[in-house]
């Protein structure tokens, strides 16, 4: 019995020696637990803040670049930031991001490299950031649009007849385009990527012309705005407002679903030219009058009150720019010369008479060295404000617009020049050279092969956007 006991009394004392380390085993993992949940909950805290400064680099990154793709575009040479801008300034949460754009010019004038800089302050007052995105941008330049146009007309539109092509300078017209009798616009050798560009707008509704002439014709009425004949030809880019047929138009043809705002014919001014008048002289006035095989010098700044004939052979040199209130006609091999002292400044001579120009008979103007010919403007119209008029509209627009006041005819020739009716028609009827060509309407026949070397004042509408190329993090 004692011998129970004792053995009872030893097993407790064994149980109460085993207990006292678990005790202690357990309290320790306890507290190491403890101590490891706390150190993580205070990394996990550390580390989501960290990522929340990232996400806030990034996202101050990404508005850096649009802010500078929309400069690029905006404002021209644009070179950047010049410094951080803030983003974002958070007084409760204490933080602060910001992004720095750099433009850095490329390999050439087409490429360049927008470098942005995010940056996250926290606290916002810190100087130092907690943390930045980097990130380098190349960008390039692409031209879209119709390019420097040789042929502007206005909503009396543009007529091809006879063998007549346009083989060079793109083509814009308010009105119609008509193409017939083996009349071509365009080469059908030309690659696609360097095409002609056609640009028709409709605009010459309503038909019959009232006070609300001209305007952009409706889907469906007055017709489509581009006829090609059976034996005509089109390799061109076309887009025409109301223009569904793309018959015999190719490289690459019509682009269907186009809608084509009218184009603002060329704008001078003429009251500065004729404030600008110095000498003022009869046509009769030996100064300027040129009978056969005679060579003047017409002064710069000059009015003849009236109409002036060339005889035969007769050379005239031009100091400048020249008013004409009457007619101007070449005659047989007469000859209008542009000096090499005039560089690019093209000489303009207006003509006010109810004729016109007329080159004609081996008639012809001579660029200079640098390819400068003349300018050409006839102003009559058939309206009470004639020759002066500043706007024309309603019927008095319609009964002038197919009226002819410059006329290059009979083997005339006009190489490097422009040659504008104001509110009438150019008719072109031979071989004859032409810089450019610009009316309320314009009619090709004859044979006339025109590849046109110079372009309409003011006929650039050629839009530049850049675009990304390629998106790259920097990593320093």
């Amino acid at each position: 019995m004692i011998i129970n006991l004792q053995i009872k009394e030893n097993k407790i004392k064994e149980e109460k020696g085993f207990i006292l380390p678990v005790l202690l085993i357990t309290g320790v993992m306890i507290v190491l637990m403890i101590i490891a949940i706390s150190s993580a909950t205070v990394t996990n805290k550390n580390v989501s803040v960290k990522g929340n400064h990232r996400v806030n680099a990034q996202l101050a990154a990404d508005a850096g670049l649009d802010y500078g793709m929309n400069q690029m575009n905006t404002v021209p040479d644009w070179t950047g930031t010049g410094g951080e801008i803030t983003l974002m300034d958070d007084v409760a949460q204490k933080i602060k991001t910001t992004y720095q754009v750099v433009v850095t010019d490329g390999s050439d004038s087409t490429k360049k490299t927008l470098t942005v800089t995010a940056r996250t302050y926290f606290p916002s007052t810190n100087a130092t950031p907690t943390a930045t995105r980097k990130y380098d941008l190349d960008i390039k330049a692409v031209t879209s649009g119709v390019g420097i146009t040789s042929v502007v007309t206005g909503v009396g539109g543009l007529l091809l007849n006879s063998n007549s092509k346009i083989t060079g300078g793109d083509v814009v017209v308010n009105g119609t385009i008509t193409v017939n009798n083996n009349a071509q616009i365009g080469l059908s050798s030309t690659p696609e990527a360097n095409a002609v560009n056609i640009r028709v707008a409709h605009t010459n509704c309503p038909s019959p012309a009232d006070a609300t002439y001209p305007r952009v014709c409706a889907n469906g009425e007055n017709g489509e705005p581009i006829t090609v004949g059976t034996t005509g030809y089109i390799y061109a880019n076309v887009q025409a407002t109301n223009q569904t047929n793309g018959s015999r138009m190719f490289n690459p043809g019509l682009i269907p679903n186009q809608t084509v705002p009218p184009t603002t014919l060329p704008d001078y001014d003429r009251d500065a030219q004729k404030a600008a008048v110095v000498t003022t002289i009869a046509p009769t006035d030996s100064t300027v009058a040129c009978g056969n095989n005679q060579t003047k010098t017409w002064p710069a700044n000059l009015k003849i009150t009236g109409n002036i004939t060339m005889g035969n052979n007769c050379t005239i040199n031009l100091s400048g720019n020249v008013w004409i209130t009457g007619n101007l006609t070449f005659g047989n091999n007469s000859k209008m010369i542009v000096p090499s002292s005039a560089g690019t400044t093209t000489p303009v001579i207006m003509v006010d008479g109810s004729e016109g120009l007329v080159i004609g008979n081996n008639g012809t103007t001579q660029a200079n060295s640098s390819g400068t010919g003349v300018y050409f403007i006839a102003y009559w119209s058939n309206s009470s404000c004639s020759p002066d008029c500043t706007s024309l509209v309603g019927t008095d627009l319609k009964n002038s617009q197919d009226q002819v006041r410059i006329n290059l005819e009979n083997n005339g020739s006009a190489p490097g020049s422009i040659l504008y009716a104001r509110w009438s028609r150019v008719r072109v009827s031979n071989n004859g050279a032409i810089g450019a060509v610009a009316g309320q309407s314009i009619e090709l026949g004859n044979n006339a092969v025109i590849n046109f070397t110079s372009s309409v004042p003011g006929s650039s509408n050629l839009k530049t956007t850049w675009v990304k190329r390629g998106y790259m993090r920097v990593y320093n």
